[in-house]
């Protein structure tokens, strides 16, 4: 979560993937809802996802938010960075 404790909202949402983030960019949660894990990334983590995202989205514009999101959860190794969620 962020730091300051500031609300994330949903930037991207999909039907496996969603992804959220504190509005000034310095925090994101990375969720796989199939999964049921997220990556919260703040930080150097959250710097390096930030600039990940932004390349996925201006290599590949018409990639839906599942697309780009399992992207950076699978080969941009975010994945390793997920705890299980509460259910």
């Amino acid at each position: 979560m962020a730091e300051n404790n500031e609300a994330l909202a949903v930037v991207a949402a999909g039907t496996a993937f969603e992804l959220c983030a504190s509005q000034d960019g310095t925090a994101f949660v990375l969720r796989s809802k199939t999964n049921h894990l997220s990556a919260h990334l703040v930080g150097e983590d959250a710097t390096r996802f930030r600039a990940d995202y932004e390349t996925i989205k201006l290599q590949f514009p018409d990639w839906q938010a599942d697309q780009m999101l399992a992207q950076l959860w699978d080969q941009g190794g975010y994945s390793w960075l997920a705890i299980e969620e509460a259910r």
